[in-house]
Protein backbone atom coordinates (compact mmCIF):
# COMPACT_ATOMS: atom_id res chain seq x y z
CA UNK A 1 0.00 0.00 0.00
CA UNK A 2 2.25 2.01 0.94
CA UNK A 3 4.79 1.75 -2.11
CA UNK A 4 1.46 1.87 -4.53
CA UNK A 5 0.54 5.39 -2.97
CA UNK A 6 4.56 6.56 -3.71
CA UNK A 7 4.13 5.96 -7.18
CA UNK A 8 1.01 7.20 -7.80
CA UNK A 9 2.37 10.31 -5.95
CA UNK A 10 5.08 10.56 -8.42
CA UNK A 11 2.96 9.90 -11.67
CA UNK A 12 0.74 12.46 -10.67
CA UNK A 13 3.84 14.79 -10.23
CA UNK A 14 5.20 14.01 -12.56
CA UNK A 15 2.04 15.06 -14.68
CA UNK A 16 1.16 18.29 -13.07
CA UNK A 17 4.78 19.46 -13.81
CA UNK A 18 4.28 18.35 -17.82
CA UNK A 19 1.01 20.16 -17.89
CA UNK A 20 2.98 23.20 -16.25
CA UNK A 21 5.96 23.32 -18.82
CA UNK A 22 3.16 22.71 -21.83
CA UNK A 23 0.55 25.44 -20.93
CA UNK A 24 2.82 28.08 -19.19
CA UNK A 25 3.32 31.20 -21.50
CA UNK A 26 5.01 30.72 -24.42
CA UNK A 27 8.64 29.94 -23.67
CA UNK A 28 8.44 31.49 -20.62
CA UNK A 29 11.26 33.04 -17.93
CA UNK A 30 10.47 32.32 -14.55
CA UNK A 31 12.33 35.20 -12.45
CA UNK A 32 12.17 38.51 -10.79
CA UNK A 33 12.40 40.12 -14.15
CA UNK A 34 12.10 37.86 -17.44
CA UNK A 35 14.86 36.82 -19.44
CA UNK A 36 16.06 40.11 -22.05
CA UNK A 37 13.35 42.25 -20.46
CA UNK A 38 15.70 45.71 -19.94
CA UNK A 39 16.05 48.37 -22.18
CA UNK A 40 18.66 46.82 -24.33
CA UNK A 41 15.60 44.32 -25.09
CA UNK A 42 13.80 46.10 -26.95
CA UNK A 43 15.55 45.51 -29.66
CA UNK A 44 16.28 42.25 -31.37
CA UNK A 45 19.78 40.98 -29.85
CA UNK A 46 22.31 39.09 -31.35
CA UNK A 47 23.23 35.91 -29.91
CA UNK A 48 25.75 33.20 -29.48
CA UNK A 49 25.37 29.87 -28.25
CA UNK A 50 28.38 28.34 -27.96
CA UNK A 51 28.40 24.35 -28.06
CA UNK A 52 31.01 21.08 -28.32
CA UNK A 53 29.74 18.84 -30.12
CA UNK A 54 26.53 17.97 -32.70
CA UNK A 55 23.90 17.09 -30.13
CA UNK A 56 24.82 19.43 -27.36
CA UNK A 57 22.43 22.31 -28.87
CA UNK A 58 19.24 19.55 -28.46
CA UNK A 59 20.12 17.50 -25.37
CA UNK A 60 20.84 20.65 -23.20
CA UNK A 61 20.10 23.93 -24.68
CA UNK A 62 16.84 23.27 -26.54
CA UNK A 63 14.69 25.18 -23.94
CA UNK A 64 17.25 28.44 -24.37
CA UNK A 65 16.73 28.48 -28.38
CA UNK A 66 13.37 28.00 -28.20
CA UNK A 67 12.56 31.18 -25.88
CA UNK A 68 15.49 33.26 -27.80
CA UNK A 69 13.17 32.11 -31.09
CA UNK A 70 10.04 32.48 -30.14
CA UNK A 71 11.36 36.25 -29.40
CA UNK A 72 12.56 37.06 -32.74
CA UNK A 73 16.37 37.28 -31.45
CA UNK A 74 18.92 36.58 -34.08
CA UNK A 75 20.14 33.31 -32.49
CA UNK A 76 23.82 32.04 -34.10
CA UNK A 77 25.34 28.51 -32.87
CA UNK A 78 29.01 27.97 -33.17
CA UNK A 79 30.11 24.54 -32.73
CA UNK A 80 33.76 23.22 -31.65
CA UNK A 81 33.98 19.95 -33.62
CA UNK A 82 32.26 17.69 -35.90
CA UNK A 83 31.82 14.72 -32.97
CA UNK A 84 34.25 12.47 -34.66
CA UNK A 85 35.57 10.58 -31.82
CA UNK A 86 34.00 7.23 -33.40
CA UNK A 87 35.32 8.35 -36.95
CA UNK A 88 31.36 9.54 -37.60
CA UNK A 89 32.06 13.16 -38.12
CA UNK A 90 30.99 14.16 -41.37
CA UNK A 91 27.46 12.39 -40.90
CA UNK A 92 27.44 13.70 -37.03
CA UNK A 93 27.91 17.60 -39.05
CA UNK A 94 24.92 16.62 -41.70
CA UNK A 95 23.03 15.83 -38.61
CA UNK A 96 23.59 18.74 -36.69
CA UNK A 97 22.19 21.04 -39.72
CA UNK A 98 19.01 18.75 -39.29
CA UNK A 99 18.73 19.27 -35.99
CA UNK A 100 18.96 23.10 -36.17
CA UNK A 101 16.50 23.39 -38.58
CA UNK A 102 14.06 21.04 -36.55
CA UNK A 103 15.31 24.39 -33.95
CA UNK A 104 14.02 26.68 -36.48
CA UNK A 105 17.19 28.45 -36.25
CA UNK A 106 18.38 29.61 -39.69
CA UNK A 107 21.63 27.36 -41.18
CA UNK A 108 23.38 30.54 -41.66
CA UNK A 109 23.66 31.19 -38.68
CA UNK A 110 24.83 27.51 -37.95
CA UNK A 111 28.69 27.45 -37.92
CA UNK A 112 30.86 23.84 -36.99
CA UNK A 113 34.02 23.28 -37.23
CA UNK A 114 36.63 20.01 -37.85
CA UNK A 115 39.62 22.03 -35.99
CA UNK A 116 42.93 19.69 -35.80
CA UNK A 117 43.25 21.02 -32.46
CA UNK A 118 39.98 21.17 -31.14
CA UNK A 119 38.49 16.96 -31.87
CA UNK A 120 36.31 15.27 -29.79
CA UNK A 121 36.56 12.80 -26.93
CA UNK A 122 37.76 12.68 -23.45
CA UNK A 123 41.52 13.54 -22.36
CA UNK A 124 41.40 15.79 -25.78
CA UNK A 125 42.60 18.93 -23.81
CA UNK A 126 41.54 22.56 -25.92
CA UNK A 127 43.99 25.18 -25.96
CA UNK A 128 41.70 27.92 -23.58
CA UNK A 129 43.14 30.92 -26.08
CA UNK A 130 42.16 28.93 -28.96
CA UNK A 131 38.85 29.26 -28.57
CA UNK A 132 38.60 32.55 -27.13
CA UNK A 133 40.22 33.73 -30.07
CA UNK A 134 37.80 31.51 -32.64
CA UNK A 135 34.71 33.05 -30.43
CA UNK A 136 35.96 36.66 -30.62
CA UNK A 137 35.94 36.13 -34.43
CA UNK A 138 32.54 35.22 -34.53
CA UNK A 139 31.70 38.00 -32.18
CA UNK A 140 32.89 40.72 -34.31
CA UNK A 141 31.58 39.07 -37.20
CA UNK A 142 27.71 38.91 -36.10
CA UNK A 143 27.93 42.12 -33.83
CA UNK A 144 27.07 39.26 -30.81
CA UNK A 145 26.63 40.53 -27.67
CA UNK A 146 25.41 37.92 -26.00
CA UNK A 147 27.01 34.46 -25.25
CA UNK A 148 25.75 31.50 -23.89
CA UNK A 149 27.77 28.13 -22.58
CA UNK A 150 28.15 25.45 -20.57
CA UNK A 151 29.04 26.48 -16.88
CA UNK A 152 32.23 25.43 -15.76
CA UNK A 153 31.06 21.49 -14.68
CA UNK A 154 29.64 21.38 -18.32
CA UNK A 155 26.69 19.27 -17.22
CA UNK A 156 27.87 15.51 -18.08
CA UNK A 157 31.23 16.79 -17.10
CA UNK A 158 32.63 16.51 -20.09
CA UNK A 159 36.45 17.79 -20.33
CA UNK A 160 35.58 19.31 -24.02
CA UNK A 161 32.07 20.93 -22.23
CA UNK A 162 34.74 22.46 -19.75
CA UNK A 163 37.26 23.60 -22.38
CA UNK A 164 34.61 25.69 -24.20
CA UNK A 165 33.37 27.37 -20.95
CA UNK A 166 36.55 28.51 -20.19
CA UNK A 167 37.09 29.67 -23.78
CA UNK A 168 34.22 32.26 -23.39
CA UNK A 169 35.62 33.00 -19.79
CA UNK A 170 39.20 33.43 -21.79
CA UNK A 171 37.58 36.18 -24.29
CA UNK A 172 35.81 38.34 -21.33
CA UNK A 173 39.38 38.13 -19.54
CA UNK A 174 41.03 39.41 -22.79
CA UNK A 175 38.26 42.02 -24.01
CA UNK A 176 39.19 45.49 -22.09
CA UNK A 177 35.70 46.76 -22.31
CA UNK A 178 32.97 44.51 -21.39
CA UNK A 179 31.36 44.92 -24.96
CA UNK A 180 29.23 41.05 -24.70
CA UNK A 181 27.98 39.70 -22.07
CA UNK A 182 28.01 36.05 -21.30
CA UNK A 183 25.73 33.54 -19.02
CA UNK A 184 26.22 29.76 -18.35
CA UNK A 185 23.91 26.69 -18.08
CA UNK A 186 23.82 25.47 -14.66
CA UNK A 187 24.50 22.30 -14.05
CA UNK A 188 22.28 19.93 -11.63
CA UNK A 189 22.60 17.20 -9.53
CA UNK A 190 22.27 13.51 -10.90
CA UNK A 191 18.89 13.62 -8.86
CA UNK A 192 17.96 16.66 -10.55
CA UNK A 193 19.53 16.26 -13.98
CA UNK A 194 17.03 12.90 -14.32
CA UNK A 195 13.95 14.01 -12.68
CA UNK A 196 12.12 15.09 -16.05
CA UNK A 197 9.76 18.17 -15.54
CA UNK A 198 9.48 17.54 -11.78
CA UNK A 199 12.97 19.86 -11.75
CA UNK A 200 11.02 23.05 -12.79
CA UNK A 201 9.57 23.87 -9.71
CA UNK A 202 13.54 23.74 -8.23
CA UNK A 203 14.16 25.41 -10.63
CA UNK A 204 11.90 28.00 -10.59
CA UNK A 205 12.58 28.64 -6.67
CA UNK A 206 16.40 29.46 -7.99
CA UNK A 207 15.73 32.53 -9.43
CA UNK A 208 13.27 33.85 -7.10
CA UNK A 209 15.36 33.87 -4.56
CA UNK A 210 17.86 36.63 -6.26
CA UNK A 211 16.32 40.16 -7.23
CA UNK A 212 19.40 41.26 -9.60
CA UNK A 213 18.71 39.23 -12.67
CA UNK A 214 21.59 37.43 -12.47
CA UNK A 215 19.74 34.11 -13.15
CA UNK A 216 17.05 32.99 -15.04
CA UNK A 217 14.69 29.97 -15.59
CA UNK A 218 13.59 28.97 -18.82
CA UNK A 219 10.72 26.55 -19.29
CA UNK A 220 10.29 24.51 -22.77
CA UNK A 221 6.78 24.72 -24.03
CA UNK A 222 7.47 22.62 -26.87
CA UNK A 223 9.99 19.68 -25.62
CA UNK A 224 8.46 18.00 -28.63
CA UNK A 225 10.99 19.90 -30.27
CA UNK A 226 13.87 18.35 -28.42
CA UNK A 227 12.75 14.90 -29.44
CA UNK A 228 12.31 15.97 -32.82
CA UNK A 229 15.73 17.88 -32.93
CA UNK A 230 17.51 14.94 -31.69
CA UNK A 231 16.02 12.50 -33.64
CA UNK A 232 17.90 14.06 -36.09
CA UNK A 233 20.96 13.06 -34.36
CA UNK A 234 19.64 9.33 -35.97
CA UNK A 235 23.82 8.43 -35.35
CA UNK A 236 23.38 8.95 -31.54
CA UNK A 237 20.02 8.17 -31.27
CA UNK A 238 20.13 5.13 -29.22
CA UNK A 239 17.98 3.73 -26.56
CA UNK A 240 19.92 5.32 -23.71
CA UNK A 241 19.96 8.75 -25.70
CA UNK A 242 15.65 8.83 -26.18
CA UNK A 243 15.59 7.57 -21.85
CA UNK A 244 17.89 10.49 -21.60
CA UNK A 245 15.44 13.10 -23.71
CA UNK A 246 12.84 11.70 -21.68
CA UNK A 247 14.20 11.67 -17.99
CA UNK A 248 16.32 14.60 -18.33
CA UNK A 249 15.49 18.04 -16.69
CA UNK A 250 17.41 20.08 -19.31
CA UNK A 251 14.28 19.04 -21.99
CA UNK A 252 12.41 20.88 -19.59
CA UNK A 253 13.72 23.70 -18.31
CA UNK A 254 16.98 25.58 -18.44
CA UNK A 255 18.73 27.56 -15.45
CA UNK A 256 21.12 30.78 -16.65
CA UNK A 257 23.41 32.55 -14.62
CA UNK A 258 25.26 35.72 -15.76
CA UNK A 259 29.20 35.18 -15.63
CA UNK A 260 30.39 37.63 -13.96
CA UNK A 261 33.91 37.20 -12.51
CA UNK A 262 35.86 35.56 -14.90
CA UNK A 263 36.90 31.92 -14.11
CA UNK A 264 40.27 30.84 -14.79
CA UNK A 265 41.42 26.84 -15.01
Amino acid sequence: MGWSFVVVSLIVLWIASLWKVLFSSSSTSFSKTSFLSDDRALSKRNILLVVAHPDDESMFFSPTINYLISRGHNLYILCFSIGNADGMGNTRKHEFYQACAVLKVPLQQVKVLDHPDLQDGFGKVWDHELLAKIIEEEVSSHGIDMIITFDNYGVSGHCNHRDVHYGVCQLLHNVSERSVEAWELISTCILRKYSGPVDIWLSMLLPLRYTDGMTHCLLNEHPWKSFHAMAEHSSQWVWFRRLFVSFSSYTYVNTLRKIEEVKQS
